[in-house]
């Protein structure tokens, strides 16, 4: 299908946001906003649609013109009926030359698209198992096929990392459109220099040595082997308490509730804060002595690269593409293994010099995560589909 622009030297953009409406996904799309200068990346302007609420939490600038269908405010069945049947028209109604659906599938007509991939799960069916016979399971299946069929029909697909693009095209096999790694970027507030890194010794169970793990309470991200190795290490003598934050699968927080009243009745030295708002989370990091990331599927971890730029040492999971982020500057554990986990967390506690070797380690590897350059190279990307897309309506 033809685009109505595709003569403009200026881009019109179209992003279509309509499934965007917490988490990672949001995140880039507001830092994304925030860094877009037109002259810079080349476009005039950019229209999006979204939910009210999702727009709300947007800059307000002129170029970007917000726009929320009803059928937006609505259920998964309207909002996928509006995709299918409206999008292309909107579209062509504000006379987009690309559009850009960082949700990763799409079922529109019209050309060039552009995707996104950022969800693994439904590309590693040992993940998906962990939720049995269930809707989770369920709508995983419907997304692996969606998200297939859409990376497979795009004229351009985004990867974060490039374990995500050789997980993905394992599955889809190989991809007729233009593809690109473009990693997230970093919140300059979580930026923090490594802390001088202190003996066990000098903390006790009043003021304690605080280990910090944010993430969702969910099926792979194994907060309950982590109680299980900081409740080894309070056997052991060690003053530390864990500090877990994140929102919650309800299952997996069942679980996880069960665990703790378990090994920390009295919740001495576990504590599940639930969600924080992300403007508030680099708080925790500040008043934490180590960072643990336990999950076992990622397709670009954030909380990770967070973590490494608040200057902590890293326990972390050796599973995806963790050692492809995080390198040398943590030590790795099985994350489904308690007594790996345990031997991380004692090798780091009890070694001032390790902690610091870790930790100035990935404060250095992070830098070149940032959003001005993940916006850049989006938009270099976006023009290019554009450019090779023109070629083909030439040739027609």
């Amino acid at each position: 299908m033809k685009n109505n622009n595709v003569h403009s030297s200026q881009m019109t953009i179209g992003i279509d946001a309509s499934n965007l409406r917490q988490g990672g996904g949001l995140t880039h799309l507001k830092e994304l906003i925030l860094e877009l200068e037109p002259k810079k990346h080349n476009f005039q302007k950019i229209i999006i649609w979204s939910s009210q609420n999702t727009l709300k939490r947007l800059i307000n600038v002129s170029w970007l013109i917000k726009v929320s269908p009803s059928e937006l405010e609505k259920g998964t069945i309207s909002r996928f009926l509006w995709r299918r049947y409206k999008l292309t028209q909107q579209a062509r109604f504000y006379k987009c030359d690309v559009l850009l659906i960082p949700g990763g599938s799409f079922s529109c007509s019209f050309a060039p698209i552009v995707t996104m991939s950022r969800n693994m799960l439904p590309f590693e069916w040992s993940e998906a198992k962990r939720y049995g016979f269930s809707f989770t399971t369920l709508r995983m299946i419907l997304l692996r096929y969606l998200q297939t069929k859409s990376f497979r029909a795009a004229d351009g697909v985004i990867f974060l990392t490039d374990y995500a693009k050789k997980q993905v095209t394992k599955m889809t096999g190989e991809l007729s459109g233009k593809s690109v790694i473009i990693p997230h970027g970093l919140n300059e507030r979580f930026q923090i220099e490594p802390k001088v890194q202190f003996e066990i010794g000098n903390y006790n169970f009043e003021n304690p040595f605080e280990m910090l793990y944010v993430s969702i309470i969910d099926q792979y991200k194994h907060q309950w082997h982590v109680v299980e190795a900081v409740a080894k290490l309070r056997n052991k003598g060690y003053p530390v308490v864990l500090n877990l934050v994140g929102p919650s699968y309800p299952v997996s927080l069942k679980r996880l509730i069960k665990k703790i009243n378990l090994l920390d009745k009295e919740r001495q030295f576990i504590r599940y804060h639930g969600s924080i708002p992300y403007e508030e989370l680099h708080d925790f990091y500040k008043t934490s002595q180590l960072g643990i990331f336990a999950s076992s599927c990622e397709n670009m971890p954030n909380i990770l690269i967070e973590t490494m730029a608040a200057g902590l040492p890293i326990a972390c999971s050796n599973m995806g593409p963790m050692p492809e982020i995080l390198g040398n500057g943590g030590l790795y554990f099985n994350p489904e293994d308690s007594n790996e986990i345990f031997n991380s967390l004692e090798r780091l506690i009890t070694s001032p010099q390790l902690r610091t070797e870790k930790a100035q380690a990935s404060f250095s590897s992070v830098k070149k995560y940032s959003w001005a350059s993940c916006t850049l190279e989006t938009f270099l990307f976006l023009e290019s589909v554009l450019k090779d897309y023109k070629k083909t309506i030439c040739v027609e």
